[in-house]
């Protein structure tokens, strides 16, 4: 019966959301007050409406119950709770459903905290909101549906895939969707903006603190499959360039060209054709990043479906939206006039650099992850493009952005002087190379990539408290005074600067060793010695594993005691490798136990993984800043240049 319901709330939102993206949208066209103020109750009475459904099909994977089909596919009574739970958006079905709640979330906390926005602008931008859940809840019913019955119910499940069972990727995927979902609001925005065709100040200062959001959500999400992909598949790396990273990669990187060029629109109300394009452009990813992991055409161990007709619905939502967005675009863009006049060398000058390089950096991204598919249908050549080609293409761009970031952050609006700015940031200059002098002569392979990477970073770190103590005009006391906007952009600077250092100094000099161990025995490894102790099989709740004991010690002192694992769950039949990892502040002792070998024997894997910390340390970092712009009141209201918006007479339609 609560299924039912839910599938019977379900359908009741994509009526509601049928009406609140048509009624709205016609009475601010005509002018019409009452049809315009039916956008925000729609919006509360459709989130409710989805979040009632969800309810319902946690219910289900909570009290297992099996006349579900997706809940037969995903779960099994001796999971553990937090696992049922993850199941309900471990599957393609339940993690859809996920998809339009948080869609309707968004539009909800539009609908709640945008009282004071001018309420044509709010009624547009709810309507083009409630269009997108109208696509994905008609997509969820005719294809997707999650309430499907079974007319036979088994006695249990099937088990969720044993590689989701994992902490880090159960709160994964909730993260990611918020990112992902939150950059329609950017989307709904600027639509909104070309049918008005009206963008200003105030319309940055209303969807940065949206963009913001969406962008700290997906560094989370991110952060979060890298840090499970680093410990859970046991291979030792942190990213793999496979599509489905690649696709939540996308729209981080031109996420963050969004909100740079939002300041520019913000403070000088130049660059707002540019702006409203990355708006559309990314959420445009997010949804090419859905269709991606759901349509079959990308093969990739993280993909949920691998269904043509799935893929073919998916690809008319992002034709028709994006499609419809760019030809919207194309004709309204040359009304947005730029006001904003600004020298070479000047602020603009330096956010125009820095959304050249992420959009450049996003589309060679996109390149890589999508030409096997062209390669296969126009040229029927089957072909892998694999993490050398990205790291060739993509680093050059990442390097270009780190060195003018903290240039561009000094730099003053409207015209500057390079001598000027480069003035305060020659002591983060001579510490950076001094830093990188430090790893040159700790690189037995005399590779320049440790000490390139430590440079850059150490420069983005010590330029962004340089440039805080600029702004505090070099006193301590006006430091603790500055806006939390100014120590957000500062700490997110420093967060990708740690990210650089932990990247370059991981790949530069990690260690591998690969044996066959007898119990017992003990070998040395990056200078650490290993002591395979013991090997035994141990009862799982839901698995059994082969549990091995190794003593880590360096110079005769055991530094700790690990317990690597081969997990096999017998409902699906599947292995599992668990690492088991002594980490550390600059280095991380991560070993894996392998199969049993003819010798008496166990393959066992080492690495030495230094600075592995530090990459989602800086991720923390970043997300912390995120926050902390969040936080500051300036974004959250648009102060005196909203209520000026709100008061000014609308334009005529």
């Amino acid at each position: 019966m609560i299924a039912e319901l839910g599938h019977f709330t379900l359908t009741l939102a994509l009526g509601v959301a049928l009406v609140q993206s048509l009624v709205p949208l016609i009475g601010a066209q005509r002018g019409w007050h009452g049809w315009t103020a039916v956008a925000a109750p729609a919006a509360k009475i459709q989130f409710l409406l989805i979040a009632a459904a969800f309810a319902a099909l946690t219910h289900a994977f909570v009290t297992s119950d099996f006349s579900l089909r997706v809940v037969i596919e995903n779960s099994h009574t001796l999971k553990p709770m937090l696992y049922k739970v993850a199941g309900v958006w471990g599957n393609h079905e339940g993690s859809m459903l996920l998809w339009v709640l948080i869609l309707a979330l968004f539009g909800a906390a539009a609908a709640v905290f945008g009282d004071a926005l001018p309420p044509r602008l709010l009624a547009r931008v709810l309507s083009i909101q409630a269009m997108i859940g109208v696509a994905f809840l008609a997509f969820i019913l005719l294809t997707s549906n999650p309430f499907d019955r079974v007319a036979f119910p088994p006695f249990d499940g099937k088990d969720l895939n044993p590689l989701l069972q994992d902490p880090g990727l159960a709160f994964h995927p909730p993260f990611l969707y918020l990112g992902y979902v939150g950059l329609s609001m950017a989307f709904s925005f600027a639509v909104a903006a070309l049918i008005e065709g009206r963008v200003d100040a105030a319309w940055a200062r209303w969807v940065r603190p949206w963009t913001l959001a969406a962008w700290m959500f997906l560094t989370i999400g991110i952060a979060l499959g890298s840090w499970w992909a680093y410990y859970e598949l046991g291979w030792g790396g942190f990213w793999f360039w496979d599509p489905v990273e690649n696709a939540s990669f996308m729209p981080w990187l031109l996420a963050g060209a969004l909100l740079h060029s939002a300041i520019v629109v913000e403070k000088r109300e130049a660059l707002k054709s540019w702006t409203i394009l990355l708006a559309i452009l990314a959420f445009g990813f997010s949804l090419i990043g859905t269709f991606i992991v759901r349509s079959g055409v990308i093969t990739s161990v993280h993909a949920f479906a691998n269904d043509p007709e799935r893929g073919v619905f998916i690809l008319a939502i992002l034709a028709v939206f994006i499609g419809g967005a760019l030809m919207l675009y194309a004709a309204r863009a040359g009304a947005l006039e730029a006001k904003g006049v600004f020298g070479l060398v000047s602020r603009e000058s330096a956010l125009v650099l820095n959304n050249v390089l992420l959009a450049v950096a996003a589309f060679v991204v996109f390149i890589g992850t999508v030409w096997p598919l062209f390669a296969e249908m126009f040229f029927d050549r089957k072909l892998s493009v694999g993490a050398p080609f990205f790291e060739k293409a993509f680093t050059p761009f990442m390097v270009l952005l780190a060195i003018a970031l903290p240039v561009g952050a000094i730099l003053p609006w409207k015209r500057g002087s390079l001598r000027n700015a480069l003035r305060p940031l020659a002591a983060p200059l001579l510490l950076a190379l001094a830093l990188a002098a430090l790893a040159f002569a700790a690189e037995t392979g005399r590779s320049a990539l440790a000490p390139v990477g430590v440079a850059l970073g150490t420069w983005l770190v010590a330029g962004a408290a340089a440039e805080l103590w600029q702004r505090a005009g070099r006193r301590r006391a006006r430091l603790a005074r500055l806006p939390r906007a100014d120590w957000g952009k500062a700490t997110a600077h420093a967060g990708l600067g740690i990210v650089f250092i932990g990247i370059s100094t991981l790949m530069a000099w990690d260690v591998e060793d690969i044996r066959v161990a007898h119990i017992g025995e003990t070998f040395d490894a990056g200078g650490y010695q290993i002591t395979l102790s013991d090997v035994q099989e141990v009862q799982g709740p839901n698995y059994t594993s082969t549990m091995a004991t190794m003593i880590v010690a360096r110079d005769g002192k055991v530094i700790s005691t690990l317990h690597p694992e081969k997990r096999i769950y017998p409902v699906a039949a599947m292995p599992t490798t668990e690492a088991a990892i002594d980490n550390g502040f600059f280095r991380d002792v991560y070993l894996v136990i392998g199969d049993p070998q003819e010798n008496g024997g166990w393959a066992v894997r080492t690495y030495i993984k230094p600075f592995a910390n530090w990459i989602w340390a800086g991720a923390i970092l970043m997300a912390i800043g995120g926050l902390l712009s969040l936080s500051d009141r300036r974004y959250r209201v648009a102060a005196g240049a909203r209520r000026t918006a709100a008061a000014a007479p609308a334009p005529a339609e």
